[in-house]
């Protein structure tokens, strides 16, 4: 599904394509954990369905490895 967030960081749009369902989507929203309902993710994926900030955003913003160890 294809996913489209805006940064928390630059404000800029992003979209990104990320293996995730609406019902996990809806589930994430009720409050569930995103790591519960999204185990399959990555971290850096995660980030961006909750924050909008993209692995290369993180990597400039504060210089240091993506979430996923990259």
């Amino acid at each position: 599904m294809l996913i489209g967030a805006c940064s928390q960081l630059s404000g800029k749009t992003h979209s990104m394509e990320i293996d995730v369902s609406e019902k996990q989507i809806a589930l994430w929203r009720e409050g569930a954990l995103i790591q519960d309902v999204m185990p399959n993710l990555s971290p850096d994926e995660r980030e961006f369905i909750m924050t909008g900030i993209t692995p290369d955003e993180w990597a400039a913003e504060f210089g240091e490895e993506s979430n996923d160890g990259t």
